[in-house]
Order: structure tokens, then C-alpha cells, then sequence
């Protein structure tokens, strides 16, 4: 009997500095590798609605993973490091990442 991979989700919340810069030196770049993985982006906005709590970014975003194991294979993927890294120290203010298991 095999046992069924739940898909696993990626809640993203981030500050762009400059989002023309962003998407030309980031998003460009990561999407394909995003694909590479089989990962979906469910959703995203540059202008997301916060009901509750305090986030005041100015992209939200909501991608699935066919799976854990996929999930943190491409998080800590040689493809990816470069643009995480560039994320996380260059091109924005702050940035939350929440991995959650899908039912």
C-alpha cells in the first residue's frame, strides 16, 4: 500500500523595496524554477487585505507544493539560494515564509 503525499503550502508575506527591481532581478528568475518543482502559485497580490494582526507588506503570496519533501527540496535548493538570499538581504524590508501541510 503506498501512502498519499498531502500537498504542502507556502504562505509568503514580504515588504518589496522596489518592485519594478524585484521582479527584474527576483521574480523573472525564480518562476521558472518554481516550475521546475511543480509548484503552483494559488494566489498573489500586491495589494493584500489584512484582517487581523499587523502586516503592512506589500505582496502576499500563497504557492502549493506537491509535497513536503518538494517543499523544502526547492527552499533549499541550489537554484534557489541565490535568489533567497537576494530576497531576504537586498530586496526587501522584511519577509515571512510559512510552510503548512495541506489536508
Amino acid at each position: 500500500m503506498s501512502v498519499e503525499k498531502k500537498p504542502y503550502y507556502a504562505m509568503v508575506q514580504i515588504n518589496i523595496k522596489d518592485q519594478n527591481d524585484f521582479m527584474e532581478r527576483y521574480a523573472q528568475y525564480v518562476f521558472p524554477i518554481l516550475e521546475q518543482f511543480k509548484v503552483k502559485m494559488l494566489a498573489g497580490s500586491f495589494t493584500p487585505i489584512t484582517k487581523e494582526g499587523d502586516f503592512n507588506g506589500n505582496w502576499a503570496a500563497i504557492l502549493e507544493f506537491p509535497s513536503k519533501e518538494i517543499a523544502d527540496a526547492w527552499y533549499d535548493s541550489k537554484e534557489y539560494e541565490p535568489y533567497k538570499n537576494l530576497r531576504i538581504n537586498e530586496l526587501t524590508d522584511f519577509s515571512n515564509v510559512v510552510f503548512v501541510e495541506g489536508y
